[in-house]
């Protein structure tokens, strides 16, 4: 799976996190302004945009190559990560849905200077449902004319361009009333926000993006006009995983430094955090004289941590596997990201306990770690549509799936239906069974 290619990947990437990320992910989160430098040593190096194919200038690497440069980003700072990595999510529906002159257009420009862009599908109204979004798109002429507002668009106060997905034909289902577009950053009515002040990933731009009568050409139309939330969706297959692997970064992230507070300064645990050892290094911490990895309890929570990095690990590579197969992938990349996302969240927590005291303080990472990982906690608006898309058996994606794969549904379905019977069955005949004993017993007390 990890060919000699990939490990040299990992092995750029995780020497410019070590070298560019981790030295500045303090002072950038203390003053919260835009990484530029870091973006751009990113883009010399080729780690900005590595997934644009190489008909339009970019590297053309696969989603599984993207992820282990994102995992590693996201070790040494996952805001400064999110900074790097959120051109995937607009750069996405442009891949999979844009024309020949798009691609070029928009594509292109991004691998010749370091440039960055949005991705505005979340709207305060619907979250990021894109089902359920506002943003209206009328067609004046040959232009059409877009009105709406979305918040927490990453990258949106330094943009060079939105992709954005709009309401097109309204009393519709959603799936066939929105059209996706790409909207140039200058153009008249595009309209971007103060800088949200967040608990975590500080150094990445979020902005609500406001569009008032914005004028876009018909050859920005990405796909089909009412084909939008197909290429949404679609490109979810591929943001996700991304997102999902920057969540198990900070997850290995937590664990190194629980490791690294743990045997005080002397981790042997897990030999490959050797290479990129955090920059703070403790003395050794003791609770009743001992310390801290004797108490069963700390190796107990390190064994759990780990074993959450390797769990979402594998299944943001197993999503990747499946995209880059050519094969449906929406499942497991949502899997994948609710995966990660608790594995973040809860190494995170479990580091803030084996740091006790000293997991609360800015001298230590983990307060930083802490904030961090508050935005891989997803929210309601956030959590139960993915689910809801993970659970549900949409016509769809049955349509489209062979004869051999309806068939193995069918009996799935045949088979948790004679399950349930059967259990049903027992209960029913268990029910029955008490029921003659106490009439047995009401007749034998009658009887007396």
């Amino acid at each position: 799976m990890l060919t000699k290619r990939r490990h040299l990947l990992i092995d750029l990437a995780r020497r410019f996190t070590r070298e560019h990320i981790i030295p500045v992910a303090e002072e950038y989160d203390r003053t919260m302004e835009y990484p530029w430098p870091v973006i751009k040593a990113a883009h010399q190096v080729g780690l900005l945009n590595a997934h644009i194919p190489e008909a339009y200038g970019g590297p053309g690497l696969g989603l599984f190559e993207c992820a282990l440069i994102s995992e590693e980003l996201a070790y040494g700072c996952s805001g400064i990560q999110t900074a790097i990595q959120a051109n995937s999510l607009a750069e996405a529906p442009v891949i999979i849905a844009g024309s020949e002159e798009t691609k070029k257009k928009y594509l292109g420009r991004m691998t010749e200077e370091p440039l960055v862009a949005g991705y505005c599908v979340i709207e305060p109204s619907a979250g990021s449902d894109v089902a359920t979004i506002k943003t209206r798109a009328g067609k004046k002429g040959d232009k059409w004319n877009l009105n709406g507002s979305n918040i927490r668009i990453t990258n949106s106060g330094h943009a060079n361009w939105f992709f954005v997905l709009a309401k097109s034909k309204r009393f519709t289902r959603a799936r066939k009333s929105m059209t996706a577009f790409v909207v140039d950053a200058n153009t008249p009515g595009v309209i971007i926000g103060k800088k949200e002040i967040t608990a975590g990933g500080r150094c990445s731009d979020t902005r609500m993006v406001t569009f008032e009568n914005v004028e876009v050409p018909e050859e920005n139309v990405l796909g089909s006009v009412g084909g939008g939330f197909k290429v949404a969706i679609d490109a979810f297959e591929i943001t996700r995983p991304l997102v999902a692997s920057g969540a198990v970064g900070l997850a290995q992230r937590a664990l190194g430094e629980a490791l690294e507070c743990a045997e005080g300064g002397k981790v042997s645990m897990l030999t490959f955090l050797k290479t990129r050892s955090p920059s703070w290094h403790y003395t050794r911490f003791r609770t009743m004289g001992a310390p801290n990895v004797q108490p069963q309890a700390v190796p107990f929570m390190l064994a759990h941590m780990a074993e959450r990095v390797e769990d979402s690990r594998a299944l943001v590579w197993k999503a990747a596997r499946a995209k880059d197969a050519g094969q449906k992938s929406a499942s497991y990349a949502s899997y994948a990201k609710t995966s990660a996302s608790r594995a973040a969240v809860e190494n995170v927590d479990k580091a803030v306990q084996i740091f006790g005291g000293a997991g609360s303080p800015t001298d230590y990472p983990v307060e930083k770690l802490h904030r961090d990982a508050k935005i891989f906690e997803p929210d309601y608006k956030r959590r139960y549509p993915a689910y809801t898309y993970c659970g549900s058996f949409t016509a769809e994606s049955y349509f489209r799936r062979t004869e051999e794969d309806r068939e193995a549904d069918y009996c799935g379905i045949y088979d948790h239906f004679i399950q349930a019977l059967g259990g049903s069955l027992s209960l029913l005949i268990w029910y029955m069974k008490m029921c003659i004993e106490y009439l047995s017993y009401l007749k034998h007390i009658f009887a007396i």
